[in-house]
């Protein structure tokens, strides 16, 4: 990924934007001994790396020997998984981690995918000791972001924080990760088709904040995943590289903006609701992308198929004609879930209950205070109608 041509597009913009938090990325086979270089050239003392015992097996052993031979000192942390067997980013894992941060640690390594970013961003915005991307698949877009989703008490809440000063992405790293985080991946961008769709509607109804910059950098990201999709599929140097760039990219436009805006709408309320709930009723985890990818099939039809016919009767007339020409530029549920299904993703993935689908329709544009669709049709449906459980029973 080149920053310095993505610097000077920012430059060129007439937007205000955030300036870029990265000093460097690193998207190349042998970006593990990079890495190590450059946490040499900055620490003195010692740095933590945090990991769980499969990302510390895919990357952190790996990586830990080569900083050893740089003569940085590592204490090591892995975060240990729950009764499911689920690694999760919550109240317990982060006071673990946190009691591993010692007054001369100097620098944070996060080696993983998404939950272990989330708490190693969470505490070193806490703490202020910068902390380093290492991903371990290309599973999630919120690498290089500010916000750390963080379960407490059961709700899961984004808090924006910092991104990290550099990622390191080994590709031959990605290429070992399992079909399954790569098709999550996969599935996170495919998400923004609805998020920008929310995103923009926002800026149209209630006059959120919108950049024009930002969403077009967005829907480059999710472009060049829809032109890969075999090679992703196939796992080739090339397919896993703009993959992992994809996700980057989406996670720079979120820090360039501010917010999540970009990357999350109803697609992600409602995955979150469904996290939510399993968590509510103790039941193991399903992979965020997996369950995103099947929110857009949700979210996409019951807009397409619900909401747009029923525009007139929920705002003015000028409104109701930009809101659907925006409904009609979406891709097909069946177009999405064929480029799905290419990259190895199936409902088998996420067996979510149908009442917990109709549920999340109701519900989860509760759980964010951001305008959406969703949200504008509860607003003014208010659960009453019978469409939840009209359509979505047949993706």
């Amino acid at each position: 990924m080149n920053l310095r041509l993505l610097e000077e597009h920012i430059s060129r913009s007439e937007e205000k934007l955030n300036p870029l938090p990265l000093e460097t990325i690193v998207v190349e086979k042998n970006a593990l001994k990079k890495a190590a270089a450059f946490v040499a050239s900055r620490v003195k003392q010692s740095i933590l790396l945090v990991a769980d015992s499969q990302t510390y097996a895919a990357a952190g052993n790996q990586l830990t020997d080569l900083l050893q031979e740089e003569a940085v000192f590592v204490n090591i942390h892995l975060v240990k998984p729950n009764k499911n067997g689920d690694v999760l980013a919550d109240e317990r894992s982060l006071i673990d981690v946190f009691l591993s941060v010692k007054e001369e640690t100097e620098l944070l390594l996060a080696v993983g995918s998404g939950t272990i970013h989330d708490l190693v961003r969470f505490i070193s915005g806490k703490t202020g000791k910068s902390f380093i991307s290492i991903p371990t698949a290309p599973s999630v877009d919120g690498f290089t972001s500010l916000g750390a989703p963080i379960v407490v008490r059961g709700e899961k809440k984004t808090y924006q924080l910092v991104a990290p000063v550099a990622l390191f992405a080994d590709i031959t790293v990605l290429q070992k990760a399992p079909p399954a985080l790569i098709a999550a991946g996969f599935g996170d961008m495919v998400g923004k088709f609805t998020s920008l769709l929310d995103w923009h509607i926002g800026s149209i109804v209630t006059n959120e904040p919108y950049s024009a910059f930002v969403a077009e950098r967005t829907k480059e990201a999710l472009q060049a995943c829809l032109d890969h999709v075999e090679e992703i599929n196939t796992k080739t140097e090339k397919g896993v590289q703009r993959l992992m760039e994809a996700l980057l990219l989406s996670g720079l436009a979120m820090a360039l903006f501010g917010q999540s805006h970009p990357a999350s709408g109803a697609e992600h309320h409602l995955s979150h609701y469904w996290e939510m709930k399993a968590l509510e009723n103790e039941e193991k985890q399903l992979l965020h992308g997996a369950k995103v990818g099947l929110s857009t099939l949700v979210i996409t039809q019951f807009y397409k198929e619900i909401i747009k016919p029923e525009l007139h009767s929920l705002m003015g007339a000028e409104e109701a004609k930009q809101i659907r020409q925006l409904i009609e530029e979406l891709p097909d549920v069946e177009f999405i879930q064929s480029q799905l299904e290419q990259v190895g993703w199936s409902k088998e993935l996420v067996p979510i209950p149908q009442s917990l689908i109709e549920q999340s329709l109701k519900e989860a544009h509760l759980l964010r205070d951001r305008y959406t669709l969703l949200r504008l049709y509860n607003d003014y449906k208010g659960g009453r109608s019978d469409a939840y459980r009209t359509k979505t029973a047949s993706i």
